[in-house]
């Protein structure tokens, strides 16, 4: 590990246009090897914090269109329409519009001004930002594994679809095939049909019999073979992701519980994918603007798929004569292989109509599967550069060479129960968890102050209050909020069995547990006193990169002190370090609650100045 020393900082250099005078007897921790720059170019127009070459977006629009292409994916398909409806319908864009407003909104804004600021990945991010949190970004790199073993299984389903769509007659519109049943009931276009509880219809036993094979698998305790059709499809899928992805970016998201989940999970906060693609942007990109631009078209993308979906549910169900949650059953991509399926059937040019919409589908997942293995590609490149930076080509072959492995498991006959395992646990509560401490991270450790510095350095303005309110305060409420427990799990009558919660919880921790064993880890390697180490391992100053001390980036370790210093030597201690710190009375207030002394003693200091 690289070795810390505590030295003055330096002072003001002509080359160096905005940095503070410097003050005399304070003194920070700088990792030497890491984050010490040349000085930069006096000419230099905008003070970017990372110096050499990097690729950056060819257009603007292509940039705006892969961040929405990873915003609206899939899920807002299928996942926003069950969720609305499960909790009261039209009532339900209340809190969803409230939570996107004052908590996903805000953290996609956050995501973006990082990545662009600081033009790094997920991972070496945290150097700059606060180092005893990097377990973050590895934390962030696995659940975009966990993410690619099973997102891009859905895709091959799509991609059969896609094939079997070229036929003159859509397979989904009868019953007379190999696979169908005697409980196969065909209602469109006949006023004699007549639905029972053990009907099922045609697109149903197309996608639970023809394309996954469930008949085959007895659950999780014996998913049976691989079903040659989805390798195939699987094999193309990360065939045409690697040759999107080898060359770079110029190349290629209990009501109000619900609410918090499904707008964090659609605009997708927390993947990594937010600060890969903007550390590609110019530095001095409004990424203001589009925050506001990709989350309105992430939302808008939404309702239009549940007016969709309402209308396609609300046919179908009178036409069966039973209740809308009857056809409703399933909350995953059933509404996709199945809904969607049958409401094509039922059109005139129906084979057309399939084809136009499988495609959507396949190219709607591929940008979200881009996205998402673009984080974790540019997260270990920027973290390794010394070693891949000359061989990125071989290094997407090997990550998607491990994700097709991973994969493997979800295209057999009982892959389907896999795939919802991981869906629910892999990027559960693990991705809500990790976008939490990235909040607390950047709005309490590496500060308001500096982060809204950053902000002005690149747009010219400073967010304004509500942006800070929500940073600090309302988002991490809100994330807090939304952190629940999994329950049970069933699937097309099949419930999972008491291990399988036990496995999920473990693949869930899997990632989470990459936080609290880097920030051990940290403290064992930093040397240094246990006193240097509390106080200092916190935050590490990116004012050092600029030749510079900002007395705002002492406010972490300020906090600290107060909350572990002796109530006796604390006395004589807090009036100095208030007066220092240039922390705000009010938070200066909460690291030392209860006491009168404390209260002014920091009030004196803040005071004082002395």
């Amino acid at each position: 590990p690289p070795t810390c020393s505590l030295r003055p900082a330096p002072r003001p250099s002509a080359q160096c246009p905005d940095t503070a005078p410097h003050q005399p007897g304070l003194s920070r921790l700088v990792l030497s090897d890491e984050l010490v720059r040349p000085p930069r170019p006096a000419a230099q127009a905008n003070p970017s914090p990372r110096t050499g070459a990097r690729d950056q977006w060819s257009k603007k629009v292509d940039f705006l269109l892969s961040v929405i292409g990873f915003a609206v994916d899939l899920g807002n398909v299928w996942r926003f329409p069950y969720v609305c409806y499960q909790n009261g319908g039209g009532a339900f864009l209340i809190p969803y519009t409230l939570m996107a407003v004052f908590g996903g909104v805000p953290l996609f804004y956050m995501e973006l001004a990082l990545g662009q600021f600081h033009r790094v990945g997920a991972i070496p991010i945290w150097k700059h930002i606060c180092p005893i949190f990097k377990g973050v970004g590895f934390a962030t790199c696995v659940i975009g594994l966990y993410v690619s073993f099973y997102y891009n299984t859905i895709l091959a389903w799509a991609l059969y679809y896609l094939y079997s769509s070229l036929a003159l007659a859509l397979p989904w519109t009868s019953c007379g095939n190999p696979w169908n049943t005697p409980n196969c009931t065909s209602y469109f276009g006949r006023s004699n049909a007549t639905w029972t509880p053990s009907s099922s219809s045609p697109a149903e036993e197309f996608y639970m019999r023809k394309v996954l094979g469930l008949q085959d698998s007895r659950g999780l305790d014996s998913v049976g073979g691989i079903r040659w059709q989805l390798l195939l499809c699987l094999i193309l899928i990360f065939t045409i992701v690697y040759f999107s992805l080898w060359k770079g970016v110029k190349t290629s998201g209990k009501v109000w519980v619900d609410a918090a989940a499904q707008i964090f999970f659609s605009l997708g906060p927390g993947f990594g994918v937010l600060l890969a693609l903007a550390s590609y942007n110019p530095f001095s990109n409004n990424c203001y603007r589009d925050a506001l631009v990709t989350s309105a078209a992430n939302c808008l993308t939404s309702f239009l798929s549940g007016f969709v979906i309402f209308s396609v549910l609300g046919y179908m169900a009178e036409m069966r004569g039973v209740e809308v949650e009857d056809v409703a059953k399933d909350r995953g991509p059933g509404l996709l292989f199945i809904t969607y399926p049958e409401a094509l059937a039922n059109m005139a040019g129906s084979t057309f109509f399939a084809i136009i919409f499988f495609l959507m589908m396949v190219t709607l997942g591929l940008d979200s599967t881009f996205g998402g293995l673009e984080a974790v590609i540019t997260a270990v490149m920027d973290e390794y550069p010394h070693i891949l930076a000359e061989r990125r080509e071989l290094f997407v072959l090997g990550l998607l060479t491990v994700c097709f492995l991973g994969s493997l498991a979800t295209v057999t006959n009982g892959g389907s129960y896999v795939v919802k395992l991981l869906e629910e646990f892999g990027a559960g509560c693990s991705i809500l968890a990790v976008v939490l401490l990235e909040a607390i991270a950047v709005s309490w450790f590496y500060g308001m102050p500096q982060f809204c510095s950053d902000v002005k350095a690149m747009l010219g303005f400073s967010p304004g209050v509500y942006w800070q309110v929500c940073w600090v305060a309302v988002s991490p409420a809100f994330l807090v909020v939304s952190t629940r427990g999994i329950p049970p799990l069933t699937m097309f009558g099949y419930r999972y069995p008491a291990w399988s919660a036990v496995v999920g919880y473990l693949i869930g921790a899997s990632s989470f547990v990459c936080i609290p064993v880097y920030m051990v880890l940290r403290l064992v390697w930093t040397p240094g006193s246990l006193k240097q180490v509390r106080e200092n391992s916190s935050c590490i100053h990116l004012g050092a990169e600029r030749g510079i001390f900002r007395p705002g980036r002492e406010c972490p370790t300020y906090l600290f002190q107060l909350i572990c210093c002796p109530r006796d030597k604390g006395r004589r201690f807090l009036p100095k370090r208030a007066a220092r710190s240039e922390l705000p009375f009010p938070e200066a207030l909460r690291g030392r609650m209860g006491s009168p002394g404390d209260f002014s003693a920091c009030g004196l200091g803040n005071a004082s100045g002395g």
